[in-house]
């Protein structure tokens, strides 16, 4: 219970735009200031000062002029609000000196003119207001706890209001947050639904507090400000913000479409488990990095994975130290230890953060770093993604038509415990079989026929991993001795030692390095393939059709026809298989088996010279027979980068001039709808 003191300022303010119960909602800036002392010890009221105040936008509405009875010509030679505020503060400071007072009490009938007007217009205008606009007493709420009975108090006057308490202790004063304070939240701890919004439109790089300088006026609880981020981990835009009740976010929601420079800001009601989602977190590593107070902190994204906190610390320099040294750096990690690339770091002040932030973009090793400004409930939630993302994600199930499944791979060993099997881990995405089989070096014909498999994620692109299959544990661990960490392309290669099931069990999502394996966080069941290319009711040949293109689907070598004009150096191919394997654990992940040395070519290989000697011999009839797919002489060619709108239409036109197979053509229109960007075509010949 605060009591007043015997010198009362009362203050009231008017906009260019709505007043009343709507002041400020409308973004329109303030064009009059009036206050009055008032002397309770003596029983006497001061001069009533009403200043005009000249906007930026010389414009009224007609609510305006008809309620304070004000047009343009009365604002158009009035000073802005800077030297007005200035006028305020030295007129009152002499008013209260000459009653022999120190201090005063500030008194509205409305906290609009203050929470909803003043603030925000000079947070806009970087502007520092008076003390005395920090703490202040609604009148209105006064009077409504000391006189219950009466009546409704918007139909009293404020002179009336006054009269009945002038001798009532104020039992709240209100007050405005000089800044926003940060900090954490944990997932157990309840977050009232009444109190969050949703603000949507945010710069990317806006921070916390942008965000809280946009509710000037409104007070946001601790750590109450959670910038969401997108699949990437980027900022979307939209953040959640908590405040302290329900009236705060209430008048938080009257700040729709209010801007925040150029772009205005959606401004909408959110639940507490929204706001948990994305700002809670359970991480004692996190709590303690954020424990320290009044931090500013700066996320770093693009770090050499090899980074050590020393050389981030030389990177940023001496003229931005980090708190505490090392203890002030957080590397984002994943779950079986990698980096990530990302960082948080802690600066005890807005200049050490500032010199930090000149830093973007330079470059750290061989790769620049971006730097900029991050948010705890940011540090929380990137923490969260990439602690709970498996190695390999996995694709949402989807109902589509049943396809046989085979349980392994054709070309893969089945499941064992011998470790004859290495893993490569961080390999460049541009590398291929060739710079794989450098890599190895005298390693190569150790390798398995057909031993080298690299592993592509959902889009089909490299994903930095390979499993290389070695004629024998004893091979495979040498490998692994002698080519952990080798260099390929200035990136270094991790190399770890495996057997088939544990190969099995890191496609399906677990993680495997020298500290040992960790099974899959979950086992899904196996699906067919995606739900476009299963819309076709397609019989079992066009599906063995579809398989041919497709590396993780290649089998046994089938033989060519032999020609007349075919090449002396005869070729063998890896056809499809009756069934498709296809395990979404696996997140379609494809395999890409290869001989040592050999062409990385989709579907043709150098054949050995006894299965050329083989094929040669085979008479035309026998080859026929084993060819039921594509029993006509002819080649295949295949399309990357086809528009997903891409029909047969538009794939005839192209090849215009050259004799295509129609009946191959037609079918692999299904191809078109599966893959979106590969097309294979059938030509009658090959030249």
């Amino acid at each position: 219970m605060a009591s007043h003191s015997d010198t009362l300022v009362v203050f009231f303010g008017a906009t260019a735009g709505e007043n009343g119960g709507k002041l400020g909602s409308d973004e329109r800036e303030i064009i009059l200031l009036v206050w009055q002392i008032v002397d309770l010890h003596e029983k006497k009221v001061g001069k009533l000062h009403k200043c005009f105040v000249k906007p930026d936008t010389l414009e009224l509405t007609d609510q305006c002029k008809e309620e304070t009875g004000l047009t343009v010509d009365d604002i158009v030679k009035a000073e802005p609000l800077d030297k007005v505020l200035q006028q305020f503060q030295q007129s009152v400071s002499s008013e209260v000196k000459c009653l022999g007072r120190t201090t005063y009490t500030l008194c509205v009938d409305s906290p609009l003119v203050i929470r909803q007007a003043l603030h925000p217009e000079a947070s806009k205008k970087n502007l520092v207001l008076p003390e005395c606009f920090f703490s202040f007493v609604d009148v209105r709420k006064e009077f409504h706890k000391c006189c219950p009975n009466a009546g409704p108090a918007q139909k009293l006057t404020l002179t009336s209001m006054l009269e009945c308490i002038l001798y009532h202790k104020f039992s709240c004063v209100e007050t405005v947050n000089y800044k926003f304070d940060s900090g954490t939240c944990s997932k157990t701890e309840p977050v009232d639904s009444e109190t969050v919004i949703r603000a949507r439109g945010l710069p990317w790089q806006s921070s916390d507090q942008d965000i809280a300088r946009f509710f000037k006026g409104l007070n946001i609880a601790k750590g109450g400000v959670a910038l969401c981020l997108n699949a990437q981990g980027r900022r979307n835009g939209e953040a959640l913000v908590r405040f302290i009740n329900s009236e705060h976010r209430d008048l938080a929601l009257e700040r729709h479409k209010h801007h925040m420079g150029s772009r205005y800001i959606e401004v909408y009601k959110a639940t507490g488990e929204e706001f948990l989602k994305i700002a809670g977190g359970t991480s004692n590593e996190v709590a303690q990095f954020l424990s320290k107070e009044n931090q500013v902190i700066i996320r770093m994204r693009g770090l050499p994975f090899t980074a050590t906190p020393q050389e981030v610390l030389a990177f940023l320099g001496p003229e931005s130290p980090v708190t505490d040294g090392t203890e002030g750096l957080l590397f984002v990690k994943y779950p079986d230890g990698r980096p990530t690339g990302d960082a948080f770091v802690l600066f005890s002040c807005e200049e050490y953060a500032q010199n930090a932030l000149k830093k973007h973009k330079q470059i750290l090793g061989k790769r620049y770093i971006e730097l900029f400004r991050s948010t705890a409930a940011e540090v929380q939630q990137v923490l969260n993604r990439y602690m709970s993302t498996p190695l390999i994600s996995t694709l949402p199930p989807s109902p589509i038509v049943p396809v046989p499944v085979l349980t392994t791979p054709p070309f893969l060993p089945a499941a064992s415990s011998t470790r004859d099997c290495v893993r490569l881990r961080g390999l460049p995405y541009t590398a291929g079989i060739e710079d794989i089989l450098e890599f190895m070096g005298e390693h190569t014909v150790d390798i398995k026929p057909h031993g080298v498999h690299m592993v592509l994620n959902q889009q089909g692109r490299p994903s930095g991993d390979a499993f290389i299959q070695m004629k024998s544990p004893d091979k495979a661990f040498m490998v692994a001795q002698k080519c952990h960490k080798k260099t390929m392309k200035d990136r270094y290669v991790e190399v770890f030692q495996c057997s088939t099931e544990e190969m099995s069990i890191v496609l399906m999502g677990g993680t495997l390095n020298r500290s040992g394996l960790s099974p899959p966080p979950c086992k899904l069941p196996c699906l067919s393939p995606p739900t476009a290319y299963a819309a076709f009711p397609t019989p079992p040949a066009i599906l063995s059709e579809a398989a041919l293109y497709q590396p993780p689907l290649l089998a046994a070598p089938r033989p060519p026809q032999t020609t007349a004009h075919s090449p002396a150096h005869t070729l063998a191919y890896y056809p499809p298989q009756p069934h498709l394997y296809m395990n979404m654990n696996m997140n379609y992940t494809a395999y890409y088996p290869s001989p040592p040395v050999s062409p990385s070519t989709v579907g043709y290989f150098a054949a050995p010279p006894a299965v050329a000697a083989a094929v040669a011999a085979q008479p035309h009839h026998a080859a026929a027979a084993a060819s039921p797919v594509l029993p006509q002489p002819g080649a295949l060619v295949r399309m990357q980068g086809l528009p997903y709108n891409t029909g047969v239409k538009d794939i005839l036109s192209f090849f215009q001039g050259y004799q295509v197979s129609t009946w191959n053509c037609e079918m692999k229109a299904l191809v078109c709808v599966w893959m979106c960007d590969v097309c294979v075509l059938c030509f009658s010949s090959f030249k």
